[in-house]
């Protein structure tokens, strides 16, 4: 049973530091041999640039992988190998039947690694996953699949007091060879990683954004609120025009009315109002950020009300603060929206800055994680 073979990880490789729920996915002998041999040293001990590591793209040593087919789950394998093999054919291709979800370790004050917010993100990717007709990820899978990843490439893991982290990258699609729209003869799951810096390096910078006005970002009762890759492709091109006026953060409205306000082009919509309530909109169209949800919890546990609603967008002008969230940076300030002709300002960070603080703090264990979001993974000895 999965119980006994993380013992057994523990006992050969020093590997997690707890046993996940367990539904009998067994980890086979070759991971935990490989457990023994691959992990890649302290956090930070990999001779990268750490103070110049920015958000992008930096190879590291693995990626965990596990197959779907004939109707089950297989183990889950150690890939050195950062590319995927498929067929010409296969449904990721074809039909975009995929999702991914994003999220992060962080070397703590304490010199412990811990993984922040992953069950919000297995449940986001379950949901995606039914809704694109693919099989389900139980969440031991997910959970030993990221922590077994982290353990592989601790190395990478930025040291503690740069702000940095190791983005941690989960995808599941569909692929084999199939001409006809179907579920897939199979299916990947896979964890991968890279080191990150800080976002903002000198403080939280405040940007500009616009309103969409030439395109939708997602229809009502379609996939607006999946992660999946076409809900982004879609939004290259408006980013885009966005940026090459000067505004580095689009805004969309809802593609019924265009009268309530949906989200940023990759990030939720807070705001703060005239009354101090952490407002933020609703709908089935938006992607449910899980730093959103973080924020609501760590909000209301501040005595902030929290108001998840329907937001029209007439509203802005008695909002005092406004920021997109997610998460690469937690929380964008956002210094203006420009709609048409009208521009709409809003003052810097105050109390959105705080919760900010804390979603940090809990993230590298400067503060005691009173709502159970993070979760240790033991280095090699």
């Amino acid at each position: 049973m999965l119980k006994s073979s993380w013992r057994s990880v523990g006992r050969a490789a020093k590997a997690l530091s707890r046993p996940t729920r367990t539904r009998g996915f067994a980890l086979p002998s070759n991971l935990i041999r490989a457990a023994a041999k691959a992990a890649s040293g302290k956090p930070g001990s990999k001779n990268l640039d750490w103070e110049s590591l920015g958000f992008g793209y930096v190879p590291t040593d693995a990626m965990v992988v596990a197959t779907w087919k004939d109707g089950k789950w297989g183990q889950l394998d150690l890939q050195r190998d950062l590319n995927f093999k498929l067929s010409a054919f296969s449904n990721i291709i074809h039909y975009g039947q995929g999702v991914f979800e994003g999220l992060k370790a962080h070397c703590c004050k304490d010199g412990k690694v811990r993984v922040f917010n992953s069950d919000m993100n297995w449940e986001r990717m379950r949901n995606g996953a039914d809704r694109l007709g693919m099989p389900e990820i139980p969440q031991d899978l997910f959970t030993n699949a990221v922590d077994f990843c982290v353990y592989t490439n601790m190395g990478y893991v930025p040291p503690y007091g740069i702000g940095g982290s190791l983005y941690l990258r989960p995808v599941l699609f569909g692929h084999g060879p199939q001409l006809g729209l179907g579920q897939a003869p199979e299916y990947l799951f896979a964890v991968m990683c890279a080191p990150v810096g800080a976002y903002y390096k000198s403080g939280l910078k405040a940007v500009d954004s616009v309103v969409i006005d030439k395109y939708d970002r997602a229809a009502p009762m379609g996939v607006g609120a999946v992660k999946c890759p076409g809900n982004y492709a879609a939004d290259v091109k408006p980013a885009k025009e966005a940026a090459d006026k000067g505004y580095p953060i689009a805004l969309y409205l809802d593609s019924s009315e265009r009268k309530y306000i949906e989200e940023f082009s990759t990030s939720n919509f807070v705001a703060i109002d005239e009354k101090g309530r952490y407002v933020t909109p609703k709908s089935e169209s938006i992607l449910p950020s899980t730093t959103n949800k973080v924020l609501m919890k760590i909000a209301s546990s501040l005595g902030i009300e929290v108001e998840e609603r329907p937001v029209a967008f007439e509203e802005v002008s008695g909002f005092k603060e406004v920021a997109a969230c997610g998460t690469a940076v937690v929380l964008t300030p956002v210094g203006s929206i420009t709609k048409g002709d009208q521009v709409y300002k809003f003052g810097e960070l105050d109390r959105l800055k705080l919760l900010y603080e804390k979603v940090k703090a809990l993230q590298v264990g400067e503060e005691e994680d009173t709502f159970g979001l993070t979760r240790v993974v033991e280095q090699a000895k």
